[in-house]
């Protein structure tokens, strides 16, 4: 106590002249409008600086919980709009039929294990058996094709990576109707290789590579990726570059596509194979 009389006493005339030029500051701004409409401006200005760079920070940290929501959002939205072309279609074609429903189904799920860089790669999915996940379903996101689910426990999924030896993915491109494999030749993580693709298409760099749907896995139309360079040498071609849409090292939220007509097709193609 005796220090802050000390103080006081030392710094006097100071204090008081901090006293009286505040209450100056207070009593002008609060009597003259001009000066407190710019006080009042200022005040807002800097306190909404420091509310912006506050919630900057805190959408940033909400990221994940945003991306996660966007992510169920666009399986809903897909989900509906099948629904919505498969009616279309059913009018169109004036069939009744009670036990209609949509061709294929989107899960959302999320990449917690991702290997690009080996010659033979898998993905690890944070869904399973008893969110809907069974074998052989397609994966993807919004830029395209990630793979198929190889095996699947209660709560988690593997995927055969497109950059896998075992990957063949029916692939056309999309300014024609010729259809090739998609294949991966272990070297680039982010470029993939066309096969089979007949001498007669016309290809050029830039052209869009998407799923052919001639096989139950995947829709019609998925992308995949555009062709970076080709080799047309004997009167065929010899190799075709496709640089992928997805950065593969980069994998986060994706959709599992069930083809809820998958078995009937199966069995009709089998039973034709077999006459």
């Amino acid at each position: 106590m005796q220090q802050l009389f000390y103080f006081i006493r030392k710094f006097r005339y100071l204090l008081l002249f901090l006293i009286l030029e505040t209450l100056a500051v207070f009593f002008t701004i609060q009597y003259h409008s001009f000066h407190k409409s710019k006080f009042v401006n200022s005040a807002n200005f800097v306190s909404g600086g420091i509310y912006s760079k506050v919630n900057a920070v805190h959408e940033y940290f909400n990221l994940k919980a945003e991306n996660k929501i966007l992510s169920e959002e666009n399986i809903r939205l897909k989900n509906l709009l099948e629904r919505k072309n498969d009616t279309l279609v059913s009018k169109i074609e004036m069939v009744i039929d009670s036990s209609h429903q949509q061709k294929y189904q989107y899960i959302a799920a999320k990449v917690i294990n991702n290997n690009y860089a080996k010659r033979n790669n898998f993905l690890t999915l944070n869904k399973g058996n008893k969110q809907g996940i069974t074998t052989d379903l397609g994966v993807i996101n919004s830029k395209g094709v990630i793979g198929i689910i190889k095996n699947t426990s209660s709560n988690y999924a593997s995927v055969l990576s497109i950059l896998n030896n075992s990957s063949k993915i029916n692939v056309r491109l999309k300014n024609s109707n010729h259809f090739g494999t998609m294949v991966w030749n272990g070297k680039n993580y982010n470029v993939t290789q066309l096969n089979d693709i007949p001498r007669q298409a016309e290809i050029k760099v830039g052209d869009t590579i998407i799923t052919g749907g001639k096989s139950a896995v995947f829709p019609e139309g998925i992308l995949v990726g555009a062709v970076k360079d080709f080799k047309f040498e004997n009167n065929q071609y010899q190799e075709i570059n496709v640089q992928l849409f997805n950065d593969m090292s980069a994998i986060g939220y994706v959709q599992v596509v069930t083809n809820l007509q998958k078995e009937e097709q199966i069995n009709l193609e089998q039973s034709s194979e077999n006459e």
